[in-house]
């Protein structure tokens, strides 16, 4: 995965909820160092079955940037996680066996 620039992450990450359909509050937003781990083990999203998106930022500073601007915009979500090596932003549309 190649690094963007905030702004395109989250224009991303927005048509993607926008073609998948649902309310924001009904997508997770958050940020990782490993965005796999942290969607399939803990918030058991099945990546080949549920509505989800990854997207790396230049930094850990642009990556909560985004989730920051993805929460404001009614996502679900826990800002303030993370180190200097969480670059990752992801979003999943939450269901029946996510956690959330």
């Amino acid at each position: 995965m190649k690094a963007q620039k905030a702004q395109d992450v989250y224009d991303s990450i927005v048509a993607y909820i926008k073609e998948h359909g649902g309310a924001y509050s009904d997508w997770y937003a958050g940020i990782a160092s490993d965005w796999r781990e942290r969607l399939v083990v803990d918030h058991n999203v099945a990546r080949e079955h549920r509505w989800w998106i990854a997207r790396q930022c230049h930094t850990h500073t642009a990556a909560r940037n985004v989730e920051d601007a993805l929460i404001e915009l009614g996502c679900d979500g826990a800002p303030g996680g993370g180190d200097e090596d969480t670059i990752y932003v992801y979003a999943y549309l939450k269901g029946a066996v996510t956690k959330p």
